[in-house]
C-alpha cells in the first residue's frame, strides 16, 4: 500500500470558544479555498482511544474525532505485511551503508598498488569517510526532528548515493576524497535515522529482535563487501565497487518514497489530523478484515525539550549511557575489527590467509548481530549488553596468547560473536530506545557524533599500543572500555524490554503535561 503525502493547507489551529463539542476549528492559509471544517466531537471516550473516528454533522458542517493516541496505536498492531515493508526497504539502505563503510580497504589496497594514491591519501580518504559520518550524524538529528524521519531517510540516501556515483569517475585521488566526505556525511546519517525510524513504527512485544535484524542488515555489508570485491575488482577494477553501492543507493532512494512519515513523530510536533489519517490507513492494512486489539490508554506526553535539556537531569544520564556505549563500540569495530588483517601480517602470516582469516572472522559479523535480535526481547537490554561485554573481556583476554594458525583464526570468531552482538544492541536497538520521540533524532545524533568522533583517534591509538605492546595493548584497551561500559549501563542504564517508547519518555520527562485533543 502506498502512502499519499498529506497536504497541510492549514496555517493554524483556532480554538473555538467553549464549546466542548468544537475544540478545534482548522483554518485555511491565506488565498486558498476553504476546506472541510474538521472540528474534535467529544464523545465520552478519552481522546486517543482508538476506536473508530464517527462523523456528524451540526449546523452543515462536518465533525471528526483527531485524537490520534499514535503509540499505543502503533504498540497493539500485530506484525504483518507494513512492518516488513518498512523492515525490507529500511534494512535495505541501512545494508548499502555496511557495504560502503567496509569496500574502502579492498578499493584503498588496488589504488595504492596502481599508483592512483598514497600512503598518506588514503589516510586521508579514511579521515575524510569519518569525519564526513560524524557531521551526518550530528546534522542529521536536527533535520530530522525539525523536517521530519521521511524528508531525512530520503534526502541521505540520495546524497550518498550521487556522491558515491561521482566518485567512480574520479580523475585523481583529491577529487575521491571530497566524493568520500559527501558520502560519509550521508553514511553517517543513514545509520541514525534508519534505526530510529524503524523504532517508531515497531510494536514495543516485538521491537528488539526487528530492530536487531536491522543491525544483520547493516553488517552483512562486511562479508559480502569483502565477496563482491574478490570478483570485481580483478575484473573491472576498484570504480565498479563505487558503481554498485551507487545505483542500489538510488533504486533504495527511489523504492523508499512509498513509505509514510512517522506517526509518533507527527503527533509529537502537533501535526495530528495528518498522524490520525496516516494512522487509520496503517490499520486498515494490519487489520486484514479483522478487528483489531484495543490500544493502550494515552500516555502523558512531555513537552518538547530544547537542546539544553538534553545535558540536564534526567535526560542527561541518558546521554552518558549513549555516549559512553557508542564511543566502546566504534573503538571495538575501528580499534580492533578493522586492524585484524594488518595484526595477522605483522605476526608473520600471508597476505592471502590473512585475507582467508578476515573473512572467516567476518562471517561472526552477521551471527553475532542476529543473536543480539533474538535475546534482546527474551532477555532484555541490560542483561544481554553486559553479557555480551564480559564474554568479550574474557575472549580479549585469551585472543593475544593464541599463536596456533588453526586456533587463532577460531578464537577470532569467536571473540567477534560478541562483539557484534553489542552492535545490534547498541546501534540498533538500546540508543534509539533511549530518548524522547521529540528528541530522539537530535540525541542519537549527538551521541553517535561522540562515538564518531572516538573513531579519529582510534587509529593512532591502536598503532602507539600495538607497537609498544603488541596485540596485548590493543586488547588492553579495549577491555578497560568495556569495563567502564558495564558500570556505566549497570548504574546508569534504563530497561526498554517491552516496554512502549511513550512510558519510557513519560518516566523522565522534565516537563509533562496530559495529552489534549487537538
Amino acid at each position: 500500500m502506498r502512502y499519499r503525502k498529506l497536504r497541510r493547507p492549514f496555517q493554524h489551529q483556532e480554538r473555538d470558544g467553549g464549546d466542548p463539542r468544537t475544540a478545534v476549528r482548522l483554518v485555511p492559509r491565506h488565498g486558498q479555498p476553504a476546506p472541510v471544517e474538521l472540528t474534535t466531537v467529544r464523545s465520552g471516550k478519552p481522546p486517543g482511544d482508538g476506536g473508530p473516528q464517527r462523523e456528524e454533522t451540526v449546523k452543515g458542517r462536518a465533525y471528526m474525532s483527531t485524537s490520534v493516541n499514535a503509540g499505543s496505536r502503533l504498540d497493539r498492531l500485530p506484525i504483518g505485511p507494513f512492518h516488513r515493508r518498512i523492515m525490507i526497504l529500511i534494512g535495505i539502505g541501512m545494508f548499502f551503508d555496511g557495504f560502503d563503510i567496509y569496500i574502502a580497504g579492498t578499493v584503498l589496497g588496488v589504488t595504492l598498488k596502481t599508483g592512483f594514491s598514497t600512503l598518506a591519501q588514503n589516510a586521508a580518504f579514511i579521515s575524510a569517510t569519518f569525519v564526513g559520518m560524524m557531521l551526518g550524524s550530528f546534522g542529521t538529528g536536527f533535520l530530522g526532528d525539525r523536517y521530519g524521519r521521511r524528508f531525512t531517510y530520503q534526502f541521505n540516501l540520495l546524497l550518498f548515493g550521487i556522491a558515491s556515483l561521482a566518485a567512480a569517475f574520479a580523475p585523481n585521488m583529491a577529487f575521491l576524497i571530497a566524493c568520500r566526505f559527501v558520502m560519509g556525511v550521508g553514511l553517517g546519517a543513514e545509520n541514525v535515522v534508519g534505526y530510529s525510524t524503524m523504532t517508531e513504527f515497531v510494536p514495543a512485544r516485538s521491537r528488539g529482535k526487528w530492530l536487531g535484524f536491522t543491525a544483520v542488515c547493516v553488517v552483512t555489508g562486511l562479508p559480502i563487501a569483502l565477496l563482491v570485491a574478490s570478483v570485481v575488482v580483478p575484473q573491472f577494477g576498484w570504480r565498479a565497487m563505487f558503481v554498485l553501492g551507487g545505483v542500489g543507493a538510488l533504486i533504495v532512494w527511489y523504492l523508499r518514497k512509498s513509505l509514510p512519515e512517522s506517526p509518533r513523530w507527527l503527533e509529537a510536533v502537533g501535526r495530528t489530523a495528518e498522524a490520525e489519517a496516516l494512522m487509520q490507513a496503517i490499520e486498515k492494512e494490519a487489520a486484514q478484515g479483522r478487528p483489531l486489539p484495543a490500544p493502550a490508554a494515552a500516555t502523558p506526553v512531555p513537552v518538547s525539550p530544547d537542546l539544553a535539556t538534553l545535558f540536564t537531569a534526567p535526560l542527561l544520564s541518558r546521554m552518558i549511557v549513549g555516549a559512553v556505549c557508542l564511543i566502546t563500540i566504534n573503538t571495538l569495530l575501528y580499534g580492533f575489527v578493522t586492524w585484524l588483517p594488518v595484526f595477522f601480517i605483522k605476526q608473520g602470516l600471508s597476505i592471502a590467509t590473512s585475507f582467508g582469516y578476515s573473512l572467516l572472522m567476518a562471517l561472526g559479523a552477521p551471527i553475532g548481530s542476529a543473536i543480539g535480535a533474538l535475546t534482546a526481547d527474551r532477555w532484555g537490554r541490560k542483561p544481554t549488553i553486559i553479557g555480551a561485554s564480559l564474554i568479550s573481556i574474557i575472549l580479549g583476554a585469551i585472543y593475544p596468547m593464541i599463536s596456533d594458525p588453526l586456533l587463532l583464526p577460531a578464537t577470532g570468531f569467536a571473540l567477534t560473536v560478541p562483539i557484534y552482538v553489542l552492535v545490534a544492541l547498541l546501534f540498533g536497538i538500546y540508543i534509539p530506545e533511549l530518548f524522547p520521540t521529540e528528541v530522539r533524532l537530535r540525541a542519537s545524533g549527538i551521541v553517535n557524533t561522540l562515538g564518531r568522533g572516538a573513531t579519529i583517534v582510534t587509529p593512532f591509538l591502536v598503532v602507539m599500543l600495538f607497537e609498544a605492546r603488541g596485540v596485548a595493548g590493543v586488547m588492553a584497551l579495549m577491555i578497560g572500555l568495556l569495563i567502564v561500559q558495564i558500570i556505566t549501563v549497570w548504574a546508569l542504564g534504563i530497561e526498554p524490554r517491552h516496554r512502549s517508547l511513550e512510558e519510557l519518555k513519560g518516566e523522565e520527562a522534565p516537563s509533562a503535561v496530559p495529552q489534549e485533543a487537538s
